[in-house]
């Protein structure tokens, strides 16, 4: 069953989705994985987020820093509004379905904002059934990256891959980090913060991956 978020203005970040600006788009973004209410993976996606108190410590934010409305979700959404505007490649900025793929056994992903300094962050989790169908997910986004990346469409700037990490950085100081481990991969979106914040975010969240 396909979860719905409510019909609203829906605050969309480009930065967190490192293109590096903010559009408001109307819409009813839909979380087109089925199936996430029952977990089908050994690890609880809830259990490796971190708490909001400990974001706003290691983000400085303070009380500032606070969840944006409908975009604390546990399914993958995809924004076809704008994955429908960006070359073919690149698609998976805005559709998680193609970033974490359609084999997700449990999700949670939550963003951030701290208004008066201009940045976002997020923290997600995709947990899957096995390690196999993990590192599949993996290896597909490694590819995607690549290929959004060759292209001429300069949307994820520059970036690295390695055997369990991705890496992507652009001029307007936005960012994505992915980590493979285990059954989880994780990751951590942001813009307008330093390097030290997304890693610490990734390496608390590492932490509490078992295995």
């Amino acid at each position: 069953m396909s979860a719905r978020y409510p019909r609203s203005l829906l605050v969309v970040c480009t930065a967190v989705l490192t293109l590096g600006c903010t559009t408001t788009v109307t819409g009813n973004p839909v979380a087109s994985a089925p199936g996430l209410e029952e977990s089908r993976s050994p690890v609880d996606a809830d259990a490796v987020l971190l708490e909001q108190s400990r974001m706003r410590a290691i983000t400085g934010g303070g009380d500032d820093l606070t969840v944006i409305p409908t975009m604390d979700g546990t399914s993958p959404v995809d924004l076809d509004v704008l994955a429908d505007q960006v070359p073919s490649e690149c698609a998976w900025l805005f559709a998680e379905t193609q970033t974490f793929g359609r084999e997700v056994a449990d999700f949670h992903k939550t963003t951030y904002q701290n208004p008066p300094v201009g940045a976002l962050i997020s923290q997600g989790a995709a947990a899957y059934e096995d390690v196999t169908t993990a590192r599949g997910a993996f290896d597909g986004l490694v590819g995607r990256v690549d290929a959004c990346g060759t292209s001429t469409a300069g949307y994820v700037g520059e970036w690295t891959t390695g055997p369990d990490a991705i890496r992507t950085r652009t001029s307007s100081e936005c960012g994505r980090d992915y980590r493979l481990k285990s059954v989880v991969l994780v990751e951590v979106t942001f813009c307008a913060y330093p390097p030290s914040v997304p890693d610490i975010v990734m390496t608390n969240l590492l932490e509490r991956v078992p295995g």
